[in-house]
């Protein structure tokens, strides 16, 4: 596969426009939900950023963003912020991490697992498989159907929850429970919501970016709708956002930009 020895290539120093970067979310954006990235953006990428700075931002793990993007991708972009940059790298090198577990403590951590828990085993779903909460280093994501499922139940779940509302419901009994502990909740992808501490959204990375002399931030989403992961990135004023409906449109999207200039 192309690009997965490490170090197989530089990331060019010679670009211009040095205080601009394309910033790109993962799921909707660069691949297809939960989907691997195929050889056209690939190619496309490579492209890019031999003419200019290209980061990413997502909230997932390292593990499952090397598995959607493959295993030299940390090395592949200028920025690579996995967990919304709560662990970060720039140019292949880590930058310092923060966790929620530190952040809320023990007890209070605790406390908001076993409401999930409880209220988990309260609902009926067309079907519940397993893995309900997830435990990340800066958020808990959790799944009402639960991360085990396959991509047709995962279809089916997302169906029934456009219907009937499962994870919105449980969001808003979760902040009415919570309300003092200062926490963001997040609906994205098909299956499950992530729960983390206010501003740990997609804006945690941009201090990252401004610190580094970049003026002019491009962000491309596809959840840029208020309660989409995206939104408050996308809103933010420090970025320039786009709001794609998929890989194509992220690709349209880019050469429009370049063919203005």
């Amino acid at each position: 596969k192309m690009g997965e020895a490490s170090g197989e290539f530089k990331l060019s120093e010679d670009r211009p426009r040095k205080d601009r970067i394309f910033l790109f979310d993962v799921d909707g954006t660069l691949t297809i939900p939960r989907g691997e990235i195929d050889v056209e953006m690939k190619t496309f990428m490579e492209d890019l950023r031999s003419k200019a700075y290209v980061g990413v931002v997502g909230g997932s793990d390292l593990s499952k963003q090397l598995e959607q993007l493959g295993n030299n991708c940390v090395n592949e972009f200028d920025y690579f912020f996995t967990q919304n940059g709560l662990v970060s790298f720039k140019k292949g090198k880590a930058l310092a991490s923060t966790s929620m577990a530190g952040f809320l403590g023990e007890e209070k951590l605790q406390k908001l697992i076993n409401f999930i828990l409880g209220y988990l085993s309260k609902i009926e779903l067309p079907c519940k498989r397993g893995t309900f909460i997830e435990f990340r280093t800066g958020m808990l994501n959790v799944s009402p159907i639960g991360r085990a499922c396959s991509r047709p139940e995962r279809n089916a779940f997302e169906e029934y929850d456009l219907k009937t509302g499962v994870r919105k419901a449980m969001v808003e009994a979760l902040k009415k429970e919570f309300a003092d502990y200062k926490l963001t909740y997040s609906i994205g992808g098909q299956i499950s919501f992530d729960v983390f501490p206010e501003g740990w959204d997609k804006t945690y990375c941009l201090p990252f970016l401004e610190k580094d002399g970049f003026k002019e931030i491009h962000f491309f989403g596809d959840k840029t709708y208020q309660g989409g992961n995206d939104y408050e990135i996308f809103t933010d004023k420090r970025t320039v956002g786009h709001s794609v409906k998929n890989p194509a449109d992220t690709r349209k999207q880019i050469n429009e930009i370049f063919a203005k200039k």
